[in-house]
């Protein structure tokens, strides 16, 4: 990758200069989900790596990332300060909520979702149990769940239940979330829900003769926005729709116009070779938009 760092910089930065002119003018909402695959000490060191990741960020107003794997716990929050410091105009345009470490054995993963503080706000978080008797560890990382308060948008609040599926589980796991959507209504009264993340739900993990057994999909009040024919995988050699978004409530359905669903296909927007768009991702972000809230009339 012999001169590519500068390369790098100079794309990642005239498109930060773009998103950070542009971004937040109106009072649209861009929601995104991000397998950042493998994020830690490594991939922190990599500046080249980390402005692309850093563009990425800069272009959505809640991004949900994956696949942390911060064992030092110093990466994200440098990745964090980073962002931040782009905004000079802007003291701490971007805050986090993050889990703990989550994960079987040894091998494990957190969740964060990075937002923007002057248009959304965190109401509540909570870790999903998952113990649910008789169903108890049906997930590898049990979602981490966040309600958002979003008083400029169509609807003035949400909730994000975020999933990155084990790729040989993911048919229980997919049709699990239908049991932590079940959790979230009886904890909170919010009727506006989206669930987004790393399902794994394509290329055999999940055939097509068990979708109908799989509520989150067979139940007709969830509104799958991502198509099984769309592809959000970064390999040339692969055609996959892993990252996946899905809504339920009328209101958050209505506010979400489907034609704004967007699989950023950063390769190309920042002219990479493939092998230097897989050092950020072997994914790429999945962003939908919510729509601003009405004008007052009168």
């Amino acid at each position: 990758m012999s001169g590519g760092v500068s390369v790098w910089r100079v794309v990642s930065w005239m498109v930060l200069g773009l998103v950070l002119g542009l971004s937040g003018g109106g009072s649209a909402l861009k929601i995104c989900t991000f397998n950042i695959q493998s994020f830690g000490e490594k991939k922190i060191e990599k500046p080249e790596v980390v402005d692309v990741i850093l563009a990425l960020i800069a272009r959505c107003d809640i991004m949900l990332v994956m696949e942390i794997k911060d064992l030092s716990g110093k990466a994200f929050p440098q990745l964090m300060t980073q962002l931040n410091s782009d905004y000079s105009s802007r003291k701490n345009e971007y805050n986090y909520v993050i889990s703990d470490r989550l994960g079987r054995k040894s091998y494990k993963e957190q969740y964060a979702f990075i937002y923007r503080q002057r248009l959304v706000s965190v109401k509540e978080v909570y870790q999903y149990p998952d113990a649910q008797p008789g169903d108890e560890d049906a997930f590898s990382r049990e979602p981490f769940i966040v309600w958002f308060s979003s008083p400029k948008t169509a609807v003035q609040d949400f909730v994000i239940i975020p999933i990155h599926t084990t790729p040989e589980t993911s048919v229980r796991e997919i049709n699990e979330l239908y049991d932590v959507f079940q959790d979230v209504k009886q904890r909170w009264t919010s009727k506006n829900v989206i669930i987004m993340g790393d399902f794994n739900a394509d290329c055999g993990y999940v055939p097509k003769k068990q979708w109908s057994s799989i509520r989150l999909r067979s139940d007709s009040s969830f509104l799958w926005l991502t198509g099984d024919a769309i592809d959000t995988t970064v390999k040339e050699s692969t055609d996959c729709a892993y990252d996946r978004v899905v809504l339920h409530g009328d209101k958050m359905i209505q506010a979400v116009n489907p034609t704004s669903l967007d699989v950023f296909d950063f390769r190309q927007a920042y002219g990479l070779t493939e092998l230097q768009a897989l050092a950020v991702s072997d994914h790429y972000p999945v962003c939908i938009t919510v729509k601003a809230a009405p004008r007052n009339r009168g």
